[in-house]
């Protein structure tokens, strides 16, 4: 059974830093891309970068230069660092991953305060 864990969000102060991790069981992620999304309150559910399984990468216009995705297949795990952040930013973040479908973690708060 494919199962994802988020962890790693929190509160932060604008301009502040936080690392998400997302920690893969049940299948090795190493063949298939990853991604993370967002959702706030009110919002649609976003997505904010993706990786391929080859390490190219995907962003969101808005978290360019601030965000970098990379994934380390050994540890079976995916990681978003979030550097300068902006109380927008706040939201609910999931790592999702498609093999036949979509597989989503439970996701994680991250909640910036200006």
């Amino acid at each position: 059974q494919v199962q994802l864990v988020e962890s790693g969000g929190g509160l932060v102060q604008a301009g502040g830093s936080l690392r998400l991790s997302c920690a893969a069981s049940g299948i090795r992620i190493s063949i298939y891309p990853m991604s993370w999304y967002r959702q706030a309150p009110g919002n649609q559910r976003e997505l904010v970068a993706a990786i391929s399984n080859v390490g190219r990468t995907d962003y969101e216009d808005s978290v360019k230069g601030r965000f970098t995705i990379s994934r380390d297949n050994a540890k079976n795990t995916v990681y978003l660092q979030m550097d300068s952040l902006k109380p927008e930013d706040t939201a609910v973040y999931y790592c999702k991953m498609t093999i036949r479908s979509d597989y989503w973690g439970h996701g994680t708060q991250v909640t910036v305060s200006s």
